[in-house]
């Protein structure tokens, strides 16, 4: 999975559905290479039906194709003021958890390694849904997130998306980092997005 450079995230369509799911694709060839898919007990469920999502913990587990072999989870616990979600391999290990920003203006989060060293920056914009994954000094771009529109209809009657996401070609052969830029696309979207949208954060927060 981790041959590729560019990665297309694909939300599938799901009405009524209580939780997401995934299909991430070669980004230069169109390869289906994985999928990511929330990971959550009947009871939570349930409880989405009365309590918002963004409030609840969740877990994200991303399995490569075709032997569906786990790669990477995400892991985010109770959701009040600030979010810390974390990234484990697929030993369970944490490899290293982002930290969202409070009262930001234009979303993003920081990254930071399993020492507890600032790995990354990601960095949003006002225009659209495009994220800079940036050094902590802004110095070298690590990897872009950017929304690829599906169509005026598609977006106006669902809430699927596509992402492409592209790592830095120095990363290529450093597979922990390339982690940490492809969850960040992930939670960037399935969870930081829509914690935005719960605090009514969306005019300040495109995307984020």
């Amino acid at each position: 999975m981790f041959d590729a450079r560019r990665f297309m995230v694909k939300e599938k369509v799901k009405f009524l559905a209580s939780h997401n799911t995934y299909n991430i694709f070669d980004g230069d060839t169109s390869e289906e290479i994985g999928i990511a898919e929330e990971k959550i007990g009947v009871l939570t469920q349930v409880l989405r039906w009365f309590v918002s999502k963004q409030l609840m913990p969740t877990a994200v587990e991303v399995r490569g194709l075709p032997g569906n072999e786990l790669i990477f989870t995400i892991r985010r616990g109770w959701y009040l003021f600030q979010s810390r979600v974390e990234v484990h391999d697929n030993q369970g290990e944490m490899i290293g958890y982002f930290k969202s920003k409070i009262l930001s203006w234009s979303g993003g989060f920081y990254v930071y390694d399993k020492n507890d060293k600032q790995f990354a920056e990601v960095r949003g914009n006002f225009i659209g849904f495009t994220y800079r994954v940036l050094t902590p000094d802004h110095a070298v771009e690590l990897g872009v997130v950017s929304k690829k529109w599906g169509g005026v209809v598609k977006e106006l009657f669902t809430s699927a998306d596509t992402y492409m996401v592209e790592v830095a070609e120095d990363l290529r052969d450093q597979t922990v980092a390339k982690t940490l830029v492809l969850a960040a696309a992930l939670a960037t979207d399935m969870i930081f997005k829509s914690e935005s949208r719960t605090a009514g954060n969306d005019l300040l927060d495109l995307g984020g």
